[in-house]
């Protein structure tokens, strides 16, 4: 089938490998235009781009993919089929109608279960067994078209947003091939989602890293695992200087009690009460400094103290 990819983010990358090296025509992708990135604002084309370095296949990189000239150059190509994962603009419906079967999602999610942007965090975060991909007909709504088919995997007691990113990654190019062939077969699925059944998981933003200390500590174990490597979470602590900042890449929940943000031990390990159950921080990293073990902040920084409260 002839084939256009549009997606920007890093988690498209082997789906788009693997439909370049099958039977099908990729005719083009569309990506977001290269952006600025890092402190020195180093220009940097987005993953999809630098995935097809040295290829000949044409990439499109619009402002905006509801513009006419961009439209216009999608239905010049005439696709069978567009697949979409990880884009980051709401396609215009001039762009849904264009191919002659199907516009079609990968969403990393079991729908209806996660719409929205940010589906991987909020199933570590809310303490789901497991995910997937969902592949699915694209509407004018957000992540509420009809289901062509999901492919699951569980979620491991380990997994941060980052691992289990990737694994989602990894999944994606079966997920996609078999949704083509069912497609191509003119025997694919239409079911519908159970709204009832859906939550939203908004785009995360640097705050919602913030480590609330009144919630559980197992909910707070699960969102630290969730926001590594973005947004990262993090917590402040009174020091003599003023409030600083300390990221957390990893903790592990404790039954132990006291007020919420209260510091319960600064021996080997840092441990600080949650609103039920206290937290055992294993990795931190305060700003300007490296990132390091609990039991190498606690020695470095002797304003810790126990009874104290972040």
């Amino acid at each position: 089938m002839r084939v256009v990819f549009v997606g920007t983010g890093a988690i498209g990358v082997p789906a788009l490998r693997a439909l370049r090296d099958s039977d099908h025509e990729l005719l083009a992708v569309v990506t977001q235009p290269d952006k600025p990135v890092g402190r020195d604002q180093r220009i940097e084309a987005p993953p999809i781009k630098r995935a097809l370095t040295g290829s000949n296949i044409p990439v499109f990189q619009p402002s905006r993919i509801k513009d006419t000239a961009a439209v216009q150059q999608i239905q010049s190509l005439k696709p069978d089929v567009i697949v979409v994962m990880a884009y980051g603009q709401i396609l215009p419906s001039a762009v849904l109608t264009a191919p002659k079967i199907a516009c079609v999602n990968l969403h990393a999610s079991l729908l209806p279960r996660w719409r929205g942007a940010a589906p991987i965090q909020a199933a570590i975060a809310a303490g789901d067994s497991e995910t997937g991909i969902t592949v699915m007909y694209v509407d004018e709504g957000l992540d509420t078209g009809d289901i062509l088919s999901r492919n699951a995997i569980k979620i491991l007691p380990e997994d941060t947003g980052g691992s289990l990113h990737d694994r989602l990654a990894d999944l994606a190019p079966d997920a996609l091939l078999e949704a083509l062939s069912l497609l191509e077969s003119e025997y694919a699925p239409r079911i519908p989602q159970d709204s009832a059944q859906a939550n939203y998981a908004p785009k995360l933003t640097r705050e919602s890293g913030r480590i609330d200390w009144s919630e559980r500590a197992e909910v707070i174990e699960r969102k630290i695992r969730a926001f590594n490597p973005w947004p990262g979470a993090f917590t402040e602590f009174k020091t003599p200087a003023g409030p600083r900042k300390v990221k957390v890449f990893s903790a592990r929940p404790l039954e132990r009690r006291g007020n919420p943000g209260e510091i319960l031990t600064t021996g080997e390990e840092l441990v600080i009460a949650a609103g039920q159950g206290a937290v055992s921080l294993t990795e931190v990293q305060l700003e300007g400094r490296k990132r390091m073990s609990s039991a190498e902040f606690i020695r470095g920084n002797h304003w810790i103290a126990e009874g104290t409260a972040v």
